[in-house]
């Protein structure tokens, strides 16, 4: 709607609701661009998207009475992702111009930028650059990028050789009228939008790797070639993504997880089913250490649950109908079986088993225990995404009054385990998801009691709705890596649902009985993932408490080997080892540091004969003399209080 229109003043109103609260009343019939030109002919001209209950949408998407809407600008956080989806049609048009036959499939923006899929696509790595050149012709074309509503009919005319699209397109006719085209220049593609207003707008682009993907991601589709790029507003951004991105590979956790020989995972054993190697065991057996204290001392007690149950147990729980698709299953004559997901069903089955009072609760359970997700095997990413793996799962069984003092001590464990790592970290209230389980009473009871815990420690979280999990809302943290990078971790879900399902019961003060209240909480997340988040954060330099070998003793010749050994032994307590290969100083402490083992004491003819050694740590700091007595000591208290850097030499 231009400044100049205006609308019949009979049209009927809705209110819409704007970000700082306020309503804003526009006709029935407006666009999220009209609302804009309602607030004002500034913000209306400059509208290239809106969000619509945060959801992101094109500008001449309809409003509906009391949606949320926030306008997105160029100066919006949400207009980078508009503008790299423009690119990913820049792509496809630049594909369609090079190569031909080629079949579209989808094109969305993602958090780094974007990607295309096509079929019948034949192209390398070296191909990208031609594609590249191609995009930056069309950008500088500057097309303008008009959107055109079609009838379903017409629709099917014009993507009668797309059959892809005509899947889609099937899809949209259940729900809609019209659908949507965008076209630049000669080429045009089905899509909901939003989009910037012309290539031109388009800043630096970059097209990163080529990679295969299932249509739609199912394994029983064809494979795709998939093309991905991102987009930043100028060359600057562009090239800092690219060197954030170059330093995450180099310490990608697959590369050194070899190089360590930390785990493997095999064809023999099957996708994301990791073997882990002894160097790669002795690292989370540290991690289990540290959290089996700390359980310890919080009071919890441990079981173990089996890797299988009927699936009776699924369906009582909820998980059947919500992870069906996600588990694998199987026949053993009449009975059916399941690969348990999670773990919280088998520690309700304990509970369940025996006759509590009041005076036992809490009851507080915890298991490293394995669980297994059948993801697509397309999605399996080293030990970021596995199909076993393994949680360092607590469940509490608490009464109502119980909920908030134990939710605290839960999140001062979890904090404890973030700072042993100088871990920065954000805390976000995830709320109820579409897919759930339980009353909107239950709900409303399990959300508000969570808030009550942030808001009474005068905690900042972000509000994450509809990210909770199915059968109640969660408190999650996520940490940041060495080179910013965000990850998932630890979490603290409140269940009302889970106690109902297994009518779980105490008996109260009063002699009557009461259901309890369930709580999930893990303070990593799962092992392989926070194991993966540690490589990458240390690139394979781990803290002296974690490295899978402590320390190494460095003969400078064989006439020093007896002495390295006596040495090894006097250090015992530690894990140590003695190079004694028939090499040079100078290469032993080059393999030392290339195994990023954090100490190597050299020993030679001068430290044989005063009694003491050389420490080398592995920022090549080296120091002479040094006492043994006093090394040892700061070994081991370098070593008790997890520090996160060898620092004898600091």
């Amino acid at each position: 709607m231009s400044e100049s229109e205006s609308e019949p003043e009979s049209a009927e109103s809705i209110a819409v609701v704007l970000p700082d609260g306020s309503e804003l009343e526009v006709p029935e019939d407006a666009t999220v661009e009209d609302c804009a030109y309602e607030i004002g002919p500034g913000l209306g001209r400059d509208t290239v998207a809106g969000k619509l209950d945060g959801e992101l949408v094109a500008k001449e998407e309809p409003v509906s009475d009391g949606v949320e809407l926030e306008i997105v600008t160029d100066g919006s956080e949400a207009y980078l992702r508009v503008m790299r989806h423009s690119a990913s049609h820049c792509l496809a048009q630049a594909v369609e111009r090079h190569y031909d036959d080629v079949d579209l499939a989808i094109g969305p923006p993602t958090d780094d930028g974007f990607y295309y899929d096509f079929d019948n696509l034949e192209i390398d790595e070296a191909d990208l650059a031609d594609l590249e050149a191609e995009i930056e012709e069309i950008v500088e074309a500057d097309y303008e990028i008009e959107r055109e509503d079609v009838s379903i009919e017409e629709a099917e005319d014009r993507l009668a050789d797309e059959p892809y699209k005509l899947e889609l397109l099937s899809e949209f006719a259940d729900e809609n009228e019209q659908v949507s085209f965008y076209r630049q220049g000669e080429w045009e593609d089905l899509c909901a939008g939003p989009h910037v207003d012309s290539t031109g707008e388009i800043g630096a682009v970059d097209l990163l790797e080529i990679a295969g993907a299932y249509w739609r991601g199912d394994e029983e589709n064809t494979m795709q070639t998939r093309i991905y790029g991102t987009a930043f507003e100028d060359e600057s951004d562009l090239e800092e993504y690219l060197e954030r991105r170059q330093e995450a590979q180099e310490r990608d956790h697959r590369r050194i997880g070899n190089e360590m020989n930390l785990f493997s995972i095999q064809d023999v054993t099957g996708p994301g089913l990791p073997l882990y190697h002894p160097p790669g065991k002795t690292v989370l057996k540290e991690l289990e250490a540290f959290v089996e204290d700390l359980n310890e001392d919080a009071g919890y007690d441990y079981v173990e649950t089996p890797h299988v149950f009927k699936t009776d147990l699924w369906h009582r729980s909820g998980h059947y109908e919500n992870y069906e698709d996600d588990m694998f299953i199987f026949d053993v004559g009449d009975d059916e079986f399941g690969l348990k997901p999670m773990n919280c069903p088998g520690h309700a089955a304990i509970f369940q088993d025996q006759s509590w009072s009041y005076r036992d609760l809490p009851i507080r359970y915890a298991e490293n225990g394995k669980v297994y997700r059948k993801e697509q095997r397309g999605e399996l990413s080293g030990l970021s995404r596995v199909w076993a793996f393994t949680i360092d799962d607590g469940h509490l069984f608490v009464s109502p009054e119980g909920i908030e003092a134990e939710v605290e001590a839960i999140m001062d464990m979890i904090v404890d385990v973030l700072e042993t790592f100088d871990l920065e970290y954000e805390m976000a209230l995830a709320t109820r998801p579409e897919k759930s389980a339980g009353s909107d009473e239950i709900w409303e009871q399990a959300e508000s009691q969570l808030e009550s815990v942030l808001e009474k420690r005068d905690l900042e979280y972000d509000l994450e709705e509809g990210d909770g999990a199915f059968y109640g809302p969660k408190i999650d943290f996520a940490f940041e890596d060495a080179i910013g990078r965000s990850w998932d971790g630890p979490t603290v879900q409140l269940d009302f649902n889970m106690p109902e399902r297994f009518d779980l019961s105490y008996v109260g003060e009063d002699n009557e009985e009461h259901r309890p209240v369930m709580i999930h909480r893990a303070l990593y997340g799962s092992y392989e993932r926070f194991f993966m988040m540690l490589i990458e954060h240390y690139e394979g330099n781990f803290p002296l408490w974690l490295a899978p070998e402590q320390i190494r003793v460095l003969p400078i010749s064989d006439a020093n080997l007896e002495y390295a050994s006596e040495i090894a032994d006097r250090f015992d307590a530690f894990r140590v080892e003695v190079d004694d290969r028939d090499s040079t100083l100078e290469r032993k402490i080059r393999a030392a540091h290339d195994d990023r083992v954090p100490y190597q004491i050299i020993v030679g003819d001068n430290e044989e004969e005063a009694g003491n050694i050389s420490v080398r740590d592995r920022f090549e700091d080296q120091e002479y003399d040094v006492e043994i007595d006093a090394f040892e000591a700061h070994l081991e208290a370098e070593r008790d209080e997890k520090r996160t850097e060898p620092d004898f030499l600091q």
